[in-house]
């Protein structure tokens, strides 16, 4: 259940009360005429079922609210009301399946903004993963994968793919690749540090590895594990089921790789003997393509995803015009 709170100029509040009473999924629906200040207007409050959200923002946004007033949309936790249960059992579908497009883009854009906050998590996360490889240790690979932000613009590109939202799409592939640039630069500038105070050394990163060692060894299982991460993390986004994202964070190797990839080409940029420089820049290249298998991996599965779950539900939800489209 979702609560909208509608704000309508006088001449356009009518149409948008006679919207919401006509749509059965709409329930607990509240007027205060003159209420609001900026913009002016009528505020109205109303519940939504998830299930039939979509269609009622479209509604109003046909009838230009954004333009005109303002909609802002709060999840409802608990409800105890008995008109509230027949707007659920009105809507089509089950609440856990329905996708309001609003929501999700509203998350990823925030999860994917090139502010300070988020460049600053991108380097923190890279910095542990470096740490990371250099003292084997799974604890802080976790950590500095649950720390990394990239989920966030993955998703919008996923959105943005779907949605055919080229604008979108570009602002999050910018934000992806300015942070992971980002992140890389901070380890490299850390390695280096690091080193000069005598508190880590290269033999670090090439001895054997038994808890990341696996970070620069990508393989066709690496690609699985990134692809049914990439379906978990789209349903768990489109869902209530939002705490199963941090099983996706820390099931990918995304942030780890990056940050081996930067610890070993600062550790091959030093390297004493050729054959040393190239080994290190051989697992800085295959660190590198495990971050691409698992990029890959995320975009397909979240793709695929994101558009069977948006024809599944609009074929429950306008079942008319998918049976007229099979014709």
């Amino acid at each position: 259940m979702l609560h909208l709170r509608i704000i309508a100029p006088a001449s356009l509040s009518p149409a948008v009360i006679a919207a919401v009473e006509d749509d059965a999924t709409c329930s607990n629906i509240a007027v205060v005429p003159g209420a609001a200040r900026r913009p002016a207007g009528d505020v109205i409050l109303l519940d939504v079922a998830r299930e039939g959200a979509d269609a009622v923002l479209d509604r109003l946004r046909e009838l230009g609210v954004p333009e005109r007033g303002s909609i802002a949309i709060e999840d409802v936790d608990l409800s105890l009301s008995t008109a509230a249960e027949t707007a659920e059992r009105a809507a089509p579908g089950h609440a856990s399946d329905a996708l309001v497009w609003e929501d999700l883009t509203a998350r990823t854009r925030e999860e994917s903004t090139l502010s300070v906050s988020y460049l600053t998590f991108f380097a923190v996360a890279s910095v542990l993963a470096g740490l990371a490889v250099l003292t084997d240790s799974a604890i802080l690979v976790i950590g500095a994968m649950i720390v990394g932000p990239e989920y966030g613009a993955l998703a919008g590109i996923c959105a943005a793919v779907v949605l055919r939202r080229p604008q979108q799409l570009r602002r999050c592939a910018l934000a992806l690749a300015v942070g992971f640039a980002v992140g890389i630069l901070a380890t490299v500038a850390s390695t280096w540090l690091l080193t000069g105070l005598g508190l880590i050394d290269a033999d670090m990163l090439t001895r054997d590895r038994p808890q990341t060692g696996f970070i620069y060894n990508p393989d066709a299982l690496s690609f699985v594990v990134a692809f049914l991460a990439g379906i978990a993390g789209m349903l768990a986004l489109t869902s209530a089921k939002s705490g199963a994202v941090v099983g996706v964070l820390v099931s990918v190797t995304t942030i780890p790789a990056a940050g081996n990839a930067a610890v070993a080409a600062t550790y091959a940029a030093a390297a004493g003997t050729q054959a040393e420089r190239l080994s290190l820049l051989d697992q800085a290249w295959t660190s590198i393509e495990q971050l691409l298998l698992n990029l890959l991996g995320i975009l397909i599965a979240g793709i695929a995803t994101l558009w069977l779950q948006h024809s599944l539900w609009r074929s429950v939800t306008h079942p008319s015009a998918s049976q007229e489209n099979r014709r």
